[in-house]
């Protein structure tokens, strides 16, 4: 299908890593780096365009008292304003949906691990489903996931399902059986958890659980050191820094605060642990990210300006 484009190297990607550490939790970590570092340029564009906005909020207003009433006078205007600026107003937002449109690919290749992880044909991934299911083993209710499981089992029946298998396809037909461990810190990641907290027994239920709530409290850390990151940089005609255009952009953010951290709450509760602990280390990489951007850049922008200003006053000289 057209979205193989991307889920297929998400496969290659993730079984190289898996290989490398014989870690499926550590593979995913390492995934959610590759892919930040992967982003990074995007995400400096974006960061230097959200510090922008930020710094030209007291000519914005200085825009909407101009025009008053007159809306469509004042958007052109401020449209106008930030295209000189080299500012683009849906940067800053389309960055915070881009992990978003990562985690769609991604659940595909962790739903369908002997497809995308073991590169075998879909055809050959059922039979193998349907095997481990013949064979008496319990690959959960719900189909969507039987992949997911059968992974875990396919190390007992590697032998007998190649001879099953190649006489049913062809000798000549390629078959990949690797045996896959979706433990990590005690926790099968290919569990989904359960928010009936109260029912959990033993370290691997209550650590499945703790996935989901971890995940959302560090997406909310995220968003709010990005704000901190945002408000210092906000300044007003005196390049002080401006508390009251903070407060208009916090409020302006306020819904996406709340948002994110729920949303991020209800699909790890709903999709395997794996899914979480990607989740988690991209806010921790995204924490990161945003102190040392923020820094960098908000150096990199005072020092022109400075250096703009000290040209300004020597041309009047």
């Amino acid at each position: 299908s057209l979205s193989d484009i991307i889920r297929v190297p998400f496969g290659y990607l993730l079984d190289w890593l898996y290989t490398f550490t014989n870690s499926y939790g550590l593979a995913l970590i390492l995934f959610s780096l590759i892919v930040k570092l992967v982003l990074l340029p995007m995400s400096v564009k974006s960061k230097k365009s959200m510090l922008k906005m930020s710094r030209l909020s007291p000519q914005v207003k200085a825009l909407e008292a101009k025009y008053g009433d007159d809306k469509q006078k004042y958007q052109l205007a401020v449209q106008q304003m930030y295209k000189e600026e080299g500012v683009s107003m849906g940067g800053g937002c389309l960055w915070s949906f881009i992990p978003l449109l990562i985690l769609l690919p991604l659940y595909n290749v962790i739903r369908e691990p002997i497809t995308y992880m073991m590169h075998n044909s879909r055809s050959i991934s059922e039979a193998i489903v349907a095997f481990l299911q013949a064979s008496g083993e319990n690959l959960g209710k719900n189909a969507y996931y039987a992949q997911l499981a059968a992974a875990g089992h396919i190390g007992d029946y590697a032998d007998k399902l190649r001879e099953v298998l190649q006489s049913i396809m062809g000798s000549d037909v390629k078959i990949n059986l690797q045996a896959m461990n979706f433990q990590f810190l005690g926790i099968d990641l290919a569990g989904i958890p359960t928010f009936r907290f109260w029912d959990c027994e033993g370290w691997s239920e209550i650590g499945l659980f703790l996935i989901p709530v971890v995940s959302a409290g560090l997406q909310a850390v995220s968003m709010w050191i990005s704000q901190k990151m945002n408000n210092q940089v906000a300044t007003n005609a005196d390049g002080e820094v401006d508390q009251n255009a903070a407060q208009m952009a916090n409020q302006t953010n306020a819904s996406m605060m709340i948002m994110m951290p729920l949303m991020s709450l209800y699909f790890a509760f709903i999709l395997p642990g794996a899914i979480g602990i990607y989740w988690i280390f991209n806010n921790v990489f995204t924490c990161v990210q945003e102190i040392i951007l923020t820094k960098h850049i908000r150096g990199k922008q005072e020092a022109e300006q400075a250096a703009e200003a000290e040209l300004f006053r020597r041309t009047k000289e």
